[in-house]
Order: structure tokens, then C-alpha cells, then sequence
């Protein structure tokens, strides 16, 4: 993946503040265990949902049941929010992913997804048919959402509003 542009948001951030370097935030996203997934349903009332996540090969990728309320709604609609951070208020980095997501059905990243989400996440999954598939008999179906924008809030002093783009991804 290449490196977005950044830029710092001066409205939002401390005197002096500067743009958060682009490895922070890959730091962020490739280790928090734990992504907040806002979905919009077809009648537009919202959704959000924790779930576990990997970001790998510049995309945030998640599974979800086929019938459950997340995949339905992004059948619909595939644009969507994953919000990670911590709960401190004057420390750390909150990271937001805009995008739309995309079904995951090629098997060699299937595999390693998989291996992602054990060695990652604890989670036992085979990839199959497009899916992981649990010990249980459980399907999942996997989803990418490659960025079309990062926003990161560096917090504590000095603050900071950084917004990373994509410029090949519209």
C-alpha cells in the first residue's frame, strides 16, 4: 500500500501540533483487537456494532454472519465507519476508517486472514466456499473495507486532527 497523504487539521489540534506520522496509525489499526462498525439500515436509522477486526494489505477486514443485521445492511449499502482507540481522554490515538466494504472471496487471502485471526485474535476459522467456516458448522462471511479516509485524534498534549487520504481510491 502506499503511504496517504496527511494533513493536519489546525481547526482541531493544539498550537504547533503536527500531523501524526501515517506508522502510528498502521501501528493503531494493526494492533486493536476490538473495531466499532457503523452500518446504516434501509430505512436510514443507524447501526453500530463491536466486533474483532484485522487490518492487513491496507484494508480493515472483519466477518459477520450473512444474517445478521451488519451484513444486511451492507448489502444495501456498503458504505460504512470502523472506529478503534482507547478510552482515555488525555492519551493515545483514536483511529476512524471510512470506506466501503466488500466481500472477501479470494481463498489465498481467505487462508491468511485466517491465520490472522488466530494468531491475532485467538479465533479458530478455516476459509471455504468464499467464507470462514467455525468447528461448529458456523459461516462467516468476510468483508475488506479498503480507506477512502483515515481520521486519527492524537490526544493528550499536544492534541491533534490528522486526516489521511487515498488518493487512487475514490
Amino acid at each position: 500500500m502506499t503511504e496517504p497523504l496527511a494533513e493536519l487539521d489546525a481547526r482541531f489540534s493544539s498550537p504547533g501540533a503536527v500531523a501524526r506520522p501515517w506508522d502510528d496509525v498502521d501501528r493503531v489499526l494493526t494492533d486493536a483487537k476490538i473495531f466499532w462498525l457503523s452500518t446504516v439500515r434501509t430505512d436510514g436509522r443507524p447501526h453500530v456494532t463491536p466486533l474483532p477486526g484485522v487490518w492487513t494489505t491496507g484494508a480493515l477486514h472483519f466477518c459477520t454472519g450473512a444474517e445478521e443485521q451488519k451484513a444486511r445492511n451492507l448489502a444495501h449499502e456498503p458504505r460504512c465507519v470502523l472506529t478503534t482507540g482507547t478510552d482515555h481522554q488525555d492519551q493515545g490515538l483514536d483511529v476512524i476508517v471510512e470506506g466501503a466494504a466488500g466481500r472477501v472471496g479470494d481463498p489465498g487471502l481467505l487462508r491468511t486472514l485466517a491465520g490472522l485471526w488466530k494468531t491475532r485474535l485467538g479465533w479458530d476459522f478455516t476459509p471455504g466456499d468464499g467464507a470462514f467456516r467455525g468447528d461448529d458448522g458456523t459461516v462467516a462471511l468476510v468483508f475488506a473495507v479498503p480507506p477512502s479516509k483515515i481520521l486519527a485524534f492524537g490526544k493528550g498534549e499536544p492534541y491533534s486532527q490528522t486526516r489521511f487520504r487515498f488518493p487512487a481510491r475514490r
